[in-house]
């Protein structure tokens, strides 16, 4: 790029500082006045916007905050509360109702927790449920008895029934009582008559130097040390501190062997004898991925196709027929 390209660029440059600038030091000013948001980094739009709801008194009838799994979005909702309907622990609060997509298992809902702790293996994936969505509508038709006003909290919301998802619409438009934030990964995948009662509260991924600050505050910086963690967790600290947990229950000898794909016949069998034992349904799944980040960029065969057809067959197949497939050279 030639000087005259530098130099027609520099106003634009300073502008957009400039811009930045004023940005950043109009989020200070709502944090310092509600101090609530001042432990979530790396979100000005969404703390802006709450902020000013809550210094206004303008609370909408519906939220929906919208990004990636592990990004800020439950630490957000729990400062919103905090400032908003003076709600500081919502740990069997009367007025707070939290809801979580769950398991449908011997004719008992489970949460995802639930279901972990009991060890019951799913092979579908968790859904929110029209009877979830009758508990919210329950809920929401009596008033507060301590706070200014009920909140319901949707986790994974994306994750609802086509019912669940009608049942859900008709609340939302006749809701008085409370205010239900949605949380979603994936807004996409909602209903776009959900979507447009519901006030956006966008949230990103953090930038490497974001990453750090929150990993070290969390005291969760040995992370760092870990780039293939960081790269699976993508600009997310919950994921980062979910894919590293992950990583310290596979046994070290196990990891070191999967370090590269074996090149014996009788180690890849031994290998997958291995796995099969000592390794869960969810971790082999997480080894799976794991795998995919460290033998991307291995020359000789297609290995992410390869894995990507373990993830599929590790549903319906024996585990160890599956590790036997993929490992044998």
């Amino acid at each position: 790029m030639n000087q005259l390209s530098l130099l027609a660029q520099e106003p634009i440059a300073e502008e957009s500082t400039a811009s930045t600038s004023e940005s950043t030091t109009n989020v200070v000013q709502l944090v310092e006045k509600i101090p609530e948001f001042s432990t979530i980094v790396g979100q000005n739009l969404a703390v802006s916007l709450l902020s000013r709801a809550i210094a206004k008194q303008h609370i909408a009838p519906a939220y929906l905050f919208a990004g990636s799994e592990g990004v800020g979005k439950s630490l957000a909702t729990k400062c919103f509360l905090s400032g908003a309907f003076d709600i500081h622990s919502i740990t069997n609060h009367p007025d707070v109702l939290w809801v979580e997509p769950t398991y449908l298992h011997q004719g008992q809902l489970l949460k995802e927790s639930e279901a972990a702790a009991a060890r019951v293996h799913c092979s579908s994936p968790p859904l929110l449920r029209i009877e979830q969505v009758r508990e919210i509508t329950q809920f929401l038709s009596t008033f507060p008895l301590c706070a200014r006003k009920k909140a319901v909290i949707v986790e994974s919301a994306d994750k609802m029934q086509l019912g669940s998802a009608n049942a859900l619409l008709k609340t939302l438009e006749e809701t008085s009582t409370g205010t239900i934030i949605l949380l979603s990964d994936h807004p996409q995948r909602l209903l776009p008559t959900i979507t447009s009662r519901c006030q956006p509260i966008p949230f990103h991924r953090l930038s490497c130097a974001e990453m750090t600050t929150v990993l070290k505050k969390l005291g969760q910086e040995d992370i760092l040390s870990h780039p293939i963690v960081m790269m699976m967790a993508a600009g997310s600290p919950g994921q980062a501190i979910a894919h590293h947990n992950y990583l310290k229950s596979i046994p070290q000898s196990l990891l070191e062997q999967l370090a590269t794909p074996s090149s014996s016949f009788l180690d890849a069998l031994n290998i997958a004898k291995e796995i099969e034992a000592m390794l869960e349904f969810h971790q082999q799944m997480w080894l799976l991925n794991y795998l995919q980040h460290c033998w991307r960029d291995l020359r000789s065969g297609d290995w992410l196709s390869k894995l990507e057809e373990a993830k599929v067959a590790l549903l319906n197949a024996s585990p160890r027929l599956v590790w036997e497939v993929l490992l044998l050279p």
